[in-house]
């Protein structure tokens, strides 16, 4: 789920907007950086994905970057 976080870092934006604009706390979407949450559902993959203006193939496939 880094991939997470490097599109974020990429595009500059702070993981308190990030997690805002997605509808998900930063605490969430910190253990989503991290790797000690997985799996999250559909919904927040979406919100997420759309929130860095990528598919959801862009930041959760799991093939290297």
């Amino acid at each position: 789920m880094n991939r997470i976080k490097k599109l974020r870092e990429e595009q500059g934006i702070k993981q308190s907007a990030l997690a805002k604009d997605a509808h998900i706390s930063k605490g969430y979407l910190s253990r989503l950086e991290n790797g000690s949450k997985e799996n999250p559902s559909y919904t927040v993959m979406k919100n997420i994905a759309n929130a860095l203006d990528k598919n959801i193939g862009e930041v959760f496939d799991d093939t290297p970057p």
